[in-house]
């Protein structure tokens, strides 16, 4: 641990301390180290490779002022391995009366540094770790969006990586609130075609990333013989259309020209240039109907009685998002926060096992989001929802799961891709007073997500209720695999 000058600044660092003896089994358990419990224990976890050197000058800082040991480099070492590593030795201590090991694991927190993909990997983790006492997760800006902090009040700029910056943030870990958040199943299967692959097609071309479909196993119980089954999970979006396609494209052009995508301005300018040259600012004019959400496929959502119904999507929506988090494509709320009296419709809630279906004319309908109030045609909320593609609308068409975009070739033969996703669990996190989600369990943290009620009538009737929870092994589906370089997910 980093030695100050002043007995407070020591004070402060020893709040977030953890004895080594806590971290790894083959440590001596040393009298001092024993007597001292810290008020709020942290596990760091950072993406080295995100935010340019941001993440590696961050990692070093960390370990300066903290036990080395309790921060961990995650291109180095996985998150459930630590984990599992670390509670394992917490139950031993506890069986042999050491009542430090009882406190922090009651109090132990996890800071995660890196972008929305990293994030999600830990929120992943620990979800399906089911670890006793499970920490609540607070997560530093270290992503080109940065969706998943800026909803929880952590900013979404990337942050100093300096003593003074780092005591900030602890600073805000130690006053924070702590909200559960949903997250969601998502499962696409197909029938296996008579030529040709179904599969998905990313750009940056790994076949099994962090929130893109991987491919159940045949002894999987949602394995059905003679079909093409994936499964993955995300905590914020998914979604399908302009949005999607722009994104896709975006990416590809990233990884053939890295170089010119090290400023965060020219990488806005870019996205927005990409967006006029694919006709998204005149849908009419450069799209064809085959474009229309409508036109690629039904929606079905289910309603209140357990049963599945149509939803009716107009023909114009060209883009439509499933969405979690009040936070999208850099901190804008497509749903917006509609009087609860008005046609059933509720304000975003992070806990309500409800998902908010959005959708989006063309690239000027988005635009609405900067505007006081504005928001997307709302379509539904919804515990459960279908997408089934059929022959004949169109060869493909693009998808993306909180950030992460694919080209998703459809049905060529007489056969259907259906995606569903589904309600999973929740996991805890942490939220600061400029918390902009709302919980349904508990005020807000400050009185105020900065999210104003508008005054517009609702575009279509909402269905919320479902059925039960599913689960599925998330370690599995939001694992980073060995050979993929985790520095794409920042």
């Amino acid at each position: 641990m980093a030695t100050e000058d002043s007995s407070s600044d020591l004070s402060f660092w020893k709040n977030f301390y953890i004895p080594s003896y806590i971290l790894s089994p083959d440590s001596k358990v040393e009298v001092e180290a024993e007597a001292h419990t810290p008020v709020c224990p942290v596990l760091v976890f950072i993406n080295s490779k995100s935010g340019g050197q941001l993440g590696g000058n961050l990692l070093v800082t960390y370990r300066a002022l903290l036990n080395e040991h309790q921060v961990f480099d995650l291109s180095q070492e996985s998150p459930d391995k630590v984990l599992n590593r670390i509670y394992m030795n917490l139950e031993k201590l506890k069986l042999e009366g050491k009542e430090a090991a009882a406190k922090i694991q009651e109090m132990l927190k996890i800071i995660v540094a890196g972008g929305d993909g990293t994030a999600g990997w830990l929120l992943g983790v620990v979800s399906d770790l089911k670890l006793p006492h499970p920490p609540p997760i607070a997560t530093v800006p270290l992503g080109t969006g940065n969706n998943l902090p800026f909803a929880f009040g952590w900013g979404k700029k990337n942050p100093g990586t300096d003593p003074q910056s780092v005591k900030a943030f602890l600073e805000k870990v130690m006053k924070a609130g702590e909200m559960k958040i949903d997250s969601w199943h998502i499962l696409m299967r197909m029938r296996a075609p008579h030529e040709g692959s179904f599969e998905p097609i990313a750009p940056l071309e790994l076949p099994h990333s962090l929130h893109a479909f991987g491919r159940v196993s045949t002894s999987d119980e949602l394995n059905v013989e003679g079909c093409h089954t994936f499964r993955g999970g995300f905590w914020n979006y998914f979604s399908m259309g302009m949005d999607a396609q722009v994104s896709y494209a975006f990416h590809s052009e990233r990884k053939l020209h890295p170089e010119k995508f090290k400023n965060q301005l020219v990488n806005q300018s870019t996205y927005m240039k990409l967006v006029g040259k694919q006709g998204w600012f005149f849908t009419p004019l450069f799209q064809s109907n085959s474009k229309n959400i409508a036109q690629l496929a039904k929606v079905n959502i289910m309603n209140q009685e357990g049963k599945w119904q149509e939803l009716h999507i107009p023909h114009s929506i060209r883009s439509i998002v499933c969405l979690n988090l009040p936070s999208f494509s850099g901190g804008l709320n497509p749903w917006g926060a509609p009087h609860s009296a008005k046609g059933g419709f509720t304000p975003p809630y992070v806990d309500d096992g409800l998902i908010e279906v959005v959708g989006f004319r063309d690239a000027w309908h988005g635009l609405l989001l900067l505007t006081p109030k504005g928001h997307g045609t709302r379509l539904a909320q919804a515990r459960r929802i279908r997408f089934e593609f059929h022959k004949g609308a169109a060869d493909h068409t693009y998808m993306r799961i909180d950030g992460e975009p694919w080209k998703q070739p459809l049905p060529t033969d007489d056969d259907t891709v259906e995606v569903e996703i589904s309600h999973l669990r929740q996991v805890k996190v942490l939220a600061t007073h400029d918390c902009k989600s709302r919980s349904v369990q508990s005020p807000p943290i400050n009185g105020n997500h900065g999210t104003q009620e508008d005054d517009d009538g609702p575009e279509e009737e909402s269905v919320p209720e479902g059925e039960e929870w599913r689960k599925f092994g998330a370690a599995d589906t939001f694992k980073v695999p060995d050979e993929v370089d985790i520095a794409y997910f920042s």
